[in-house]
């Protein structure tokens, strides 16, 4: 066992995050809460890593507790510290991983949000004139694929009915079906598209890449012209989700087309679905 500074070790674990190409969220996030965590065992006259115990770390969360923090938020607290634990044992800076005899709060997932017809059809209406926030929204809704995703897209990845999903956040390489109302939304936008020399599907008017915050301004805009209320831009993918599933496609096929890990992730819609219809294994368009 190699003995190291708790400050030094979570600088080195950023750096391996960034070498492993997360997600600049991803890295954030992690960095946050381990800097949390590191200025806790200051505060606790712990400097180097082998030193922490399982009672610190849930001290740590219980401190975190009485500031607020919802369990929730404190069960990604303690996945953030694991995910650090992990990278300290393959370092061998560590031999025995205390954050594994903490256990996560208990919390309900809340439900997720499933536009209603009337909400998607104003969603629609509401960005009718602007070609490409049409095709935008029709491209989320109509292929569930992520934000991200869509703003990776690349004029080459547009097959004749299917796109081609780059490889993102260490989600696989994968091809999405693209229906008829997809593809009509999507020529549309083509039409008008600055002719530049950028190869992303989606540009500003100065022709540089539509980037996922804007994007996400731009769609939450929409929703506040069209009178959805607390809806956020994944809402989409969960709508899309629950459709498939509703019209009784194959939760196999669902699960490969959203680039799901794990089938698990996909079945735990079934709760929120109610009269499933005979598996089908066909999409059908919202």
């Amino acid at each position: 066992m190699k003995i190291v500074n708790i400050r030094d070790a979570h600088k080195e674990f950023l750096e391996f995050l960034k070498q492993k190409k997360h997600s600049n969220a991803t890295i954030l996030a992690y960095g946050k809460d381990i800097e949390q965590l590191a200025a806790f065992l200051e505060e606790l006259e712990k400097h180097n890593i082998h030193e922490v115990t399982r009672d610190d770390i849930q001290a740590f969360l219980g401190k975190l507790a009485e500031k607020g923090y919802t369990p929730k938020s404190l069960s990604r607290k303690l996945n953030s510290t694991r995910t650090f634990y992990r990278y300290l044992k393959v370092q061998e800076y560590i031999t025995d991983d205390p954050s594994l005899l903490v256990s996560h709060p208990q919390y309900e997932l809340a439900a997720p949000r499933i536009f209603k017809p009337t909400e998607y059809r104003a969603l629609r209406d509401a960005a009718r004139n602007d070609a490409r926030m049409y095709a935008i929204i029709e491209i989320l809704l109509q292929t569930g694929i992520r934000i991200g995703e869509l703003a990776d897209l690349r004029l080459s990845d547009i097959g004749e009915d299917t796109l081609r999903i780059r490889p993102h956040e260490k989600h696989e390489e994968r091809v999405v079906p693209l229906n008829r109302s997809a593809k009509e939304a999507l020529n549309r936008y083509l039409q008008v598209r600055p002719k530049i020399e950028d190869n992303h599907v989606f540009v500003t008017k100065s022709g540089k890449p539509f980037l996922v915050r804007n994007i996400r301004t731009a769609i939450e805009r929409y929703f506040r012209i069209a009178g959805i209320e607390n809806a956020k831009v994944n809402d989409l993918r969960h709508t899309f989700v629950a459709h498939h599933l509703k019209h009784g496609v194959s939760l196999v096929l669902l699960s490969k087309i959203l680039g799901h890990k794990r089938l698990s992730t996909t079945e735990r819609y079934l709760d929120f679905v109610h009269d499933r219809a005979k598996d089908t294994t066909t999409l059908s368009e919202l």
